[in-house]
């Protein structure tokens, strides 16, 4: 992402998963760790992708220092797709690594809404206190209608961006309104854009920088 950001390797459930870190801005309250788990690898996702890099770039000027890292069976890290499961592990692998306690935040995008929410519950079920330790929650591109994502715990609906775009070509905005809906769960949308924000990547980035504020 740039010249400052940090490559290296942590032990996964399958091996080795690839990982980059970019510290938070000098200068900025120190606000915890931000994690954002990317898109789908069976098409082409990778912790490179464009809107993954927009959100690092949103969380370190907000103080979050940004780990991204890639699922199994990608870039360098050790394994093959599982699924959404495997990757799931692979997102509480991270996670256990960057931020076993303290000040969380979560982000998906698209495919990767999935292993956020999964992971999630996976969080609770382990003891962890989510509502003390989650400071905030980015769900980019929903993966709902393609992927059953779990709801989200009404402690921290308040925390949660949902982001979609009006015209998803990959993901209907109708299917992450299904997904919402039964939980009152607030849906952010921009207007005509695309899944991949082509051409609003600007405005993506205000609007979690909003939401991290």
């Amino acid at each position: 992402m740039n010249p400052r950001t940090q490559h290296t390797h942590i032990a996964g459930p399958v091996g080795q998963l690839q990982i980059q870190i970019d510290e938070a801005d000098t200068g900025v309250p120190f606000k915890g760790t931000a994690i954002t788990a990317h898109p789908n690898p069976v098409q082409g996702g990778t912790m490179d992708n464009k809107v993954v890099q927009t959100l690092a770039k949103a969380f370190v000027a907000k103080g979050w220092r940004s780990i991204r890292f890639n699922y199994r069976g990608v870039g360098t890290s050790s394994g093959e797709f599982a699924n959404g499961i495997g990757e799931t592990d692979d997102l509480l692998a991270v996670i256990k690594e960057y931020a076993p306690s303290g000040n969380l935040c979560l982000a998906g995008f698209s495919f990767g809404t999935f292993c956020v929410t999964h992971a999630l519950q996976a969080l609770a079920v382990g003891g962890r206190n989510l509502d003390a330790d989650i400071g905030r929650l980015a769900l980019i591109g929903s993966a709902a209608g393609k992927f059953e994502l779990a709801p989200i715990a009404p402690e921290l609906q308040n925390k949660t961006l949902v982001l979609h775009a009006e015209a998803d070509e990959v993901v209907t905005l109708s299917a992450v309104m299904d997904w919402a809906r039964p939980q009152s769960l607030p849906v952010t949308v921009v207007p005509a854009g695309s899944h991949f924000f082509h051409g609003q990547l600007p405005l993506l980035k205000n609007l979690v920088l909003r939401h991290l504020a």
